[in-house]
Order: structure tokens, then C-alpha cells, then sequence
């Protein structure tokens, strides 16, 4: 017997009106360097000082991590792939700043894939610095069956 796994438009409500708990990261340039030699990228600017002051590689933001989506809405739908993301970068991040992540999910899809039901998820989290400045935006796809 297959159990049928659906989202009601009251849990789509319920999810396109939530947030996430921020998640917050003290940067600073021993992590920027360490980060800069495990991709392998030897660009000074990550590095070296009298290159014009050390700021981080964009995907530094990536070791910021958000908590999963796990909602009681989404139970029916215990996988989870990575659909892939999406960066827009507006400021560089450097040493002493303190970064904010907030998450919140822009659109909830259901739809069949060849496992079965499915829930797509677009998350779009924000980065702020401790001015308020927005240094980078992420909107990352989740595929929930």
C-alpha cells in the first residue's frame, strides 16, 4: 500500500511565512587564510596584507551553515538533495567583521520526480555585516521526497 504524500496550502503558508534562526560567524583572517590554501587558491587577496588588505574568497560564505529545513510540514518528505544555488556578491568580507546569515524559504512546489512526490524548496538567505550591510545574498533550491 503507498502512503500519499502531499503539501496543504496551509503548510505552504506556514513555510513561506517562516524564517529561519540566524546564524552568526565572527570572521577572522586565520580562518580567511586557512580556508584560501583547503581550496587551493593562492590569490594574494586572501592572503597577504600588502596586497591591499585581506578579504575572503566568495565561497568563504559557504562554511556558514544555516540549519537544515526540517518542519514538521515537511515530515512526509524525509530525503533531501541539493538542486543547486545561486550567489550575488555586493560587498567583500574581511577580517573583524561579524556576519549574520537569515533564511527564509521564497517558494514551496510540489511536483512528482521518478521517486514519487517531491517538495521543492527555494531558500533565499541573506548576509549581513555588523553595519547592516548586505554583503551577499544565496538563493539555494532543496528537493525534499
Amino acid at each position: 500500500m503507498t502512503v500519499s504524500k502531499t503539501l496543504s496550502d496551509q503548510d505552504r503558508k506556514t513555510l513561506l511565512d517562516m524564517s529561519l534562526p540566524p546564524v552568526t560567524m565572527d570572521v577572522e583572517k586565520g580562518h580567511i587564510k586557512r580556508f584560501a590554501e583547503a581550496i587551493g587558491d593562492p590569490n594574494p587577496l586572501w592572503s597577504d596584507e600588502s596586497a591591499g588588505g585581506i578579504i575572503a574568497p566568495p565561497t568563504f560564505l559557504r562554511m556558514m551553515i544555516t540549519e537544515a529545513p526540517a518542519p514538521p510540514e515537511l515530515a512526509p518528505f524525509p530525503q533531501m538533495l541539493d538542486g543547486g544555488s545561486e550567489w550575488t556578491y555586493m560587498e567583500p568580507v574581511k577580517p573583524g567583521d561579524v556576519i549574520t546569515a537569515v533564511t527564509r524559504y521564497a517558494s514551496v512546489n510540489q511536483r512528482s520526480i521518478a521517486m514519487g512526490p517531491a517538495v521543492f524548496l527555494l531558500l533565499e538567505t541573506e548576509y549581513t555585516n555588523q553595519r547592516g550591510d548586505v554583503v551577499a545574498k544565496q538563493r539555494n533550491t532543496l528537493i525534499r521526497y
